[in-house]
Order: C-alpha cells, then sequence, then structure tokens
C-alpha cells in the first residue's frame, strides 16, 4: 500500500494550533507516513519537527507558505525541501513576519476606530513566537466577546472589503519563487481553486511554478481534476493535503486529504535532476 504525504499544513509558529511535537505526533496517530509543515513566512518549527519525525516514524519535509501578488490577486505559493539554514531566506523571513506585525497593528487601530477596543497586546500574546496573522485577531475577538464566531470576525470586519481590513506586504511570484529556488526548493500554487482564475495561473505558470497544489479541502472533484490536467498539460508536479490548522478550523480532517508517496518521489527525482544539471 502506497505511503500518504499531507503536504500542507500549519504549526504555532504562523496560525496553527499545535506545536511541531503535537502535530508529528497526531499525524502518526491519523495514518501519515509523510508531511511538510509550511508555517507562514516562518522556518522556525524546524530542525525540531524533522527530529520529532524520526522519533514517531514521519518523514518531515521543509516547508514554508509565501504570500504573492498577480494582478491585484493574493496567491499563496508553497516552497518545499527548503534549507531551512539559508541565510538569505531566514532574512526575508524576518522581514515578512516584521510586516506582519505592522499590518496587525493597523488593523487593530481600525478595529479601535469602529469601537471594538481590541488591544494589539492580546493579539500578539495568541501569536506566541509565531507569524502573527488576521487568525490571531480573530481569536482575540472571540475571546473577549466582541464577536460570536471565528467567521463573523472576517465577515463583518477584518475580511477582504471589510471595515478593518488592511492588505499585507506581497512579493511578486517571480520574487517568492526566486526564494524559494534560492533556498534549494521547490514552488507550488497553494489551493487554485479558491481564487485563481486561469489567467493568474498562466502567469504563475510562467514565472517558474514547480507545481500546483491539486488535492486541497476547497477543491470539488471539478476543480481537481482540473488542475490534475494543467499539471500534465504542463508538465507540472502535483501536490496536495489538508491545510490542517487544528483547532476551530479543521481539527477532524488531517488523514482525509492526501497525495501518494510517488508524487513525493517525483519531487525528489526533480531536485535531483536540477541540481545535477547545475
Amino acid at each position: 500500500m502506497s505511503l500518504k504525504a499531507d503536504l500542507h499544513m500549519h504549526t504555532t509558529f504562523s496560525d496553527g494550533m499545535l506545536s511541531p511535537y503535537e502535530l508529528v505526533k497526531k499525524c502518526k496517530q491519523s495514518g501519515l507516513s509523510i508531511i511538510a509543515i509550511t508555517d507562514h513566512d516562518s522556518v522556525g518549527a524546524f530542525p525540531d519537527a524533522v527530529e520529532y519525525g524520526k522519533e514517531f516514524g514521519v518523514e518531515v519535509i521543509a516547508g514554508v507558505e509565501l504570500s504573492a501578488m498577480v494582478e491585484e490577486k493574493d496567491v499563496h505559493i508553497l516552497g518545499y525541501f527548503l534549507d531551512y539554514t539559508n541565510k538569505h531566506l531566514l532574512e526575508y523571513l524576518e522581514f515578512f513576519r516584521i510586516e506582519r506585525v505592522k499590518r496587525a497593528q493597523r488593523i487593530v487601530a481600525k478595529l479601535n476606530s469602529i469601537n471594538v477596543p481590541l488591544k494589539i497586546e492580546s493579539v500578539m500574546e495568541r501569536a506566541g513566537h509565531g507569524s502573527v496573522g488576521r487568525p490571531h485577531i480573530a481569536s482575540a475577538m472571540v475571546d473577549h466577546g466582541y464577536i460570536h464566531s471565528y467567521q463573523e470576525a472576517f465577515e463583518k470586519f477584518i475580511g477582504s472589503g471589510g471595515p478593518a481590513y488592511e492588505k499585507k506586504f506581497n512579493l511578486s511570484p517571480v520574487e517568492a519563487i526566486k526564494l524559494i529556488s534560492s533556498s534549494g526548493g521547490l514552488s507550488f500554487l497553494a489551493h487554485p481553486g479558491r481564487y485563481t482564475s486561469d489567467e493568474v495561473l498562466n502567469i504563475l505558470i510562467k514565472s517558474g511554478l514547480d507545481g500546483i497544489e491539486v488535492t486541497h479541502p476547497s477543491h470539488s472533484s471539478v476543480h481537481t481534476n482540473h488542475y490534475r490536467g494543467v499539471v500534465s498539460e504542463y508538465f507540472l508536479l502535483e501536490s496536495g493535503g489538508s491545510d490542517f490548522h487544528g483547532g476551530r478550523k479543521n481539527d477532524d480532517i488531517l488523514g482525509s486529504y492526501y497525495v501518494d508517496e510517488a508524487k513525493v518521489n517525483m519531487m525528489k527525482h526533480r531536485l535531483f535532476s536540477t541540481n545535477n544539471s547545475r
């Protein structure tokens, strides 16, 4: 039987609810043999997560999730098999995390201006040592009783078009892909079915994507078949995963969204071929 690989998940180093140890342990219990931790703008889960993987018999791939902007559209780029000690990568990620704090401060200021008395300290407390994001703001709003649900925060206040929405700092897709490549990794477009038109997808492919995340909870069977066809047409690689965060978001789906080991081996073959051609 082929091994299961979930190549999209988050820890407390970004907006996930589980520590790297807790996540790797839960993955083992869920029948996963290969995982990629892809925290937003952070590789802080490594190398500890790799060591926990050895303890539980789970292969842990070093990854990251970056934001990019294409024609005013926000897209997410997943990086796999990164050298998480790369100085250039670490400097960029530190800059991104600083920009995330500034964005959170602007969002909180907007909330205060519309009589939601949230304090930035409450948000940062929930972020801990991870990259702060809107999920931490939403959680703080719920915990303080300013709203009834996590979803309400996005729908009424901090989602795109909301009165407290603030754009985040984004790279161009070429810059994001170059950053991943210079760190020894492969770049994949995350969950394109959520927001990516075929026109934008073509721009991203021309920018140098290595692959597409075909399997994702937000993808219908139509999406999955469509993107699998794109992967075949353009000789790209296929990825997939649960986009697991834990807690309020999707604690019950771990082990349900995955690709088989063969897809991971194709990624490794691409890396091996690329490195040998240099």
